[in-house]
C-alpha cells in the first residue's frame, strides 16, 4: 500500500501528497511540510541546497477537513515538485459562482 516503484530518494514512493520531516545535511536545520512528494526534494532556506525528507507519512485530517492551509505561504521557489510542475503543487481551491 505504502511503498510503490519509483526512484528511491525518499521513504515515500507513492503519488499522493504526504507530510515530510526534513534535515539539512549542511546546516542540521530541521523543518516540516505538509507538501512533500515521493523522490521530490526541498531547498534548505539557509544553505539553499536540496534536501530530501528523511521520514514521510499520510496526511492527516485536521478537525473535519483535509485540505492544506491555503492562507498559509508556500515558498515555490524552494519546491521541487513545484519547480517539476512549474506552478504550485498545493490543491487549487474549487470557485463556485
Amino acid at each position: 500500500m505504502y511503498k510503490k516503484p519509483g526512484k528511491g530518494l525518499t521513504p515515500y514512493q507513492g503519488t499522493s501528497r504526504v507530510f515530510g520531516e526534513f534535515r539539512c545535511t549542511n546546516c542540521n536545520r530541521l523543518w516540516m511540510s505538509g507538501n512533500s512528494w515521493a523522490d521530490t526534494a526541498q531547498e534548505c532556506t539557509k544553505c539553499r541546497i536540496k534536501v530530501y525528507p528523511h521520514k514521510q507519512t499520510p496526511l492527516q485530517k485536521s478537525g473535519d477537513s483535509d485540505k492544506c492551509d491555503l492562507n498559509k505561504a508556500h515558498p515555490q521557489e524552494l519546491c521541487g515538485k513545484c519547480q517539476k510542475l512549474g506552478r504550485s503543487c498545493r490543491p487549487q481551491r474549487n470557485f463556485r459562482y
